[in-house]
């Protein structure tokens, strides 16, 4: 047998192990709080966040981030997701946040009076807002 059938065997031992384990566990109360909570937690919109460089570009740029802006922002964010988008310059009236799609992370942001004559590179999508 060769070492790529052995690991393979190996993992498929581990994971059929792992299966029962979870079964047995799916029959005492524990596991099924888990599971509910896991259900939950996989169904809840998450909210962007701000890499560090991002937040420290919001407040020296003075970006106001209103509830409203925060959620056309995730808004902008999701329709990107179901797109297919990786990395997305979403643009509004009172800036542009670049975000990694992926991760749900905003890279960087600028005002709207910075976006003049700049060029954004390394974007795969734009959304408006």
């Amino acid at each position: 047998m060769s070492n790529v059938n052995q690991i393979t065997n190996a993992g498929t031992l581990k994971l059929q192990h792992a299966q029962t384990a979870l079964q047995t566990k799916a029959n005492t109360g524990n596991s099924v709080q888990f599971a509910d909570l896991l259900q939950k937690e996989a169904g809840r919109p998450q909210s962007v966040q701000f890499s560090k460089h991002a937040a420290q570009r919001v407040q020296q740029r003075g970006i106001e981030m209103t509830e409203g802006l925060l959620s056309d922002l995730n808004q902008a964010v999701k329709k990107a997701q179901e797109k297919g988008a990786k990395d997305v310059a979403v643009i509004g009236a009172s800036g542009a946040f670049i975000v990694n799609v992926p991760n749900n992370v905003v890279i960087t942001t600028m005002s709207g009076a910075e976006m003049k004559d700049n060029i954004f590179t390394n974007i795969d999508s734009a959304v408006l807002i």
